[in-house]
């Protein structure tokens, strides 16, 4: 099943199983690399739990997602408009001061990954930071009824282009409750333009 498919079979319940899970210390981190006031691009926003968390704390979010029921969902969640928008159609250029990617570019096939990872770097300002995360494993292919591209510490910086970004921060951190394990990176977009 297409991921899509899977998010708009039930996106209330995806909702709220995933609503309340406390992010806040990955938020943080991802937050300490940028300046007040930022602008942040909410990329797979899901519920809409994160636009909520960021905008909160003054922060300007964008919230965008591939789901139609996702993003009617979030639209709920965060009393704003949600865009409609796949990965492949990222069209932003120097928008953003940072890009949250959590629990979302893990449903992109590595082969597919560079030219995502090249719009984001495209959507991202001088220096933008890009916070993404993967669940920690060597296996590529569907699961669970959708698209899985696992990494690990190592592997991360593999799947993202040299060129492109810059790792800060690489790190597992344990999900309460369900056991998981998640590789997340900081990553600084390279190059000028």
């Amino acid at each position: 099943m297409d991921p899509i498919d899977f998010y708009d079979t039930d996106p209330e319940g995806y909702s709220e199983e995933t609503f309340t899970a406390d992010v806040s210390e990955l938020r943080d981190r991802f937050l300490a690399h940028l300046p007040a006031g930022a602008r942040i691009l909410d990329l797979g926003c899901g519920s809409g739990r994160d636009t909520v968390a960021f905008r909160s704390m003054g922060f300007t979010v964008v919230p965008v997602d591939g789901s139609e029921g996702m993003c009617r969902v979030a639209v709920t969640n965060t009393g704003s408009p949600v865009r409609r928008l796949l990965f492949s159609d990222l069209d932003y250029d120097s928008e953003f001061d940072g890009v949250w990617a959590c629990s979302s570019l893990l449903h992109v096939p590595s082969v597919e990954l560079p030219r995502i990872m090249s719009l984001v770097h495209r959507a991202l300002r001088p220096d933008g930071i890009l916070y993404v995360s993967f669940k920690e494993g060597v296996y590529e292919g569907v699961r669970d009824g959708r698209y899985y591209t696992d990494a690990t510490v190592g592997s991360l910086t593999d799947l993202v282009p040299s060129d492109l970004f810059s790792p800060v921060d690489v790190w597992t951190s344990r999900e309460p409750g369900r056991g998981v394990t998640w590789v997340n990176g900081i990553l600084r977009r390279e190059g000028k333009r």
